[in-house]
């Protein structure tokens, strides 16, 4: 038996393809065109930069080279340092105190019917202020008045009885009993008359209250109470008050550590001026004396209170007012007086800077002394007549060439001095 084989599969013939080529590289000159261009614009921003900088080292370095710093001309404010005295004040807070304040009253119940003061008004001891309707005080002064009358008739009567009892009783008419009695009846009315006549006085003294006089020279204040109007003996407002304004005083309070400087003043008999400034230290007010010192210290404060007494012609003090009292403790004669911010301190010296001929400065160590406000004493290292600088030291060192605008002692660039705490 014969096998059948079928047609035998051949493959398909392999066609021949064409070699691939190898991709094209792509060119990358642009690239380092833009990072040049990049390059190029961070160089030209960064080299001014760079230059300004540069200049400005050598600038800094420039000045702060010593040849060229000494060279440099520093503008100041000097002063010129004076002899003269120095008045030494001790200054504290204070208030003005009328001497004597009275608030007027009536002493008896009425109609106020006049009022003779006007608001505001300088009244002297003894002028007439108010007067109260005198008419109910004149009426019973009236019936008291009849009554005395009629009380010293029957004392009189009374004692003619008792002239007639006395013979009645020597003749042993009467009996003497009765002659007591009759003689005890003029003693009664004796009392009766003396008391008709209290109470006259009383009516006349309570008629007297009715006009109202200025117990005390001084100032009147507003008035409380108007015309017309009913007023009692225990109101309680008034109808005004009076401040006695010269001469009046000044309280006020300074340190305890100054008490023994002002007491052996004190203690001594001299006279202390004080001075009355108002509340900024630029004006003063009036001069006065110190009158008293008081006997404890304020353990809360420390403090010590003293009274001053002032004239006051002017009335330029008013009750209630505040100013600052200086004490005048002391007074050196004869020191170098210069403004107080030409000293300058360093931990371990003062020293003020001094203008030379040559238009230079030289720190110069000093010893100061008291300081009023404004102006500073100097103990020793400066003389009189000598320029210290007064504004523009924080620019200053040993030697540095200046160009001083001078102005006077006891001033600062023009300005007015005033006077300040005692150091």
């Amino acid at each position: 038996m014969g096998t059948n084989i079928g047609p035998v599969l051949q493959p398909p013939p392999v066609r021949p393809t064409a070699p691939v080529a190898a991709p094209k590289k792509r060119g990358t000159g642009w690239i380092w065109v833009i990072f040049l261009a990049l390059a190029a614009a961070a160089g030209y921003r960064y080299y001014p930069q760079v230059t300004q900088g540069a200049s400005k080292s050598d600038k800094s370095g420039a000045e702060k080279s010593p040849g060229k710093r000494a060279a440099q001309v520093v503008p100041v404010v000097a002063a010129v340092s004076k002899a003269g005295d120095l008045s030494i004040f001790l200054t504290g807070l204070g208030s003005v105190t009328a001497y004597n304040t009275v608030t007027i009253r009536s002493r008896v119940d009425g109609e106020l019917i006049n009022v003779a003061f006007t608001e505001g008004q300088l009244v002297h001891q003894g002028d007439l202020l108010a007067e109260i309707d005198p008419r109910p005080f004149e009426a019973q002064l009236n019936q008291l008045e009849g009554m005395l009358a009629r009380d010293t008739a029957m004392s009189e009567n009374a004692k003619l009885d008792l002239k007639r009892y006395e013979q009645l009783a020597s003749q042993g008419v009467i009996s003497r009993q009765q002659l007591d009695t009759q003689s005890a009846s003029v003693h009664q009315y004796d009392g009766t008359i003396r008391s008709d006549q209290g109470q006259i006085e009383n009516v006349k003294l309570q008629i007297s209250f009715t006009h109202i006089y200025a117990p005390i020279t001084g100032r009147i204040g507003l008035r409380l109470v108007d015309q017309g109007n009913i007023i009692h003996a225990t109101d309680q407002t008034g109808l005004a008050t009076i401040t006695q304004l010269q001469p009046i005083a000044v309280l006020f309070n300074l340190a305890q550590d100054y008490l023994p400087q002002v007491m052996a003043k004190w203690n001594g008999g001299q006279t202390l001026p004080v001075e009355a400034w108002d509340r900024d230290l630029k004006k003063k007010l009036a001069v006065g004396k110190l009158l008293t010192i008081d006997n404890t210290i304020d353990a809360a404060t420390g403090t010590a209170r003293f009274k001053a007494e002032f004239p006051n012609d002017d009335n330029s003090l008013f009750p209630n007012q505040f100013v600052n009292a200086r004490l005048l403790v002391d007074t050196r004669r004869g020191v170098v007086i210069v403004p107080s911010a030409a000293i300058q301190r360093s931990p371990a010296t003062a020293f003020v800077y001094v203008v030379k001929d040559d238009q230079t400065v030289e720190m110069r160590n000093v010893v100061p002394g008291p300081v009023d406000g404004d102006n500073a004493s100097i103990d020793s290292g400066l003389r009189a007549g000598e320029n210290v600088v007064i504004d523009g030291v924080d620019k200053l060192q040993q030697g540095s060439k200046v160009e001083a605008r001078v102005v006077g002692a006891g001033s600062k660039g023009g300005e007015k001095t005033r006077p300040g705490d005692t150091r």
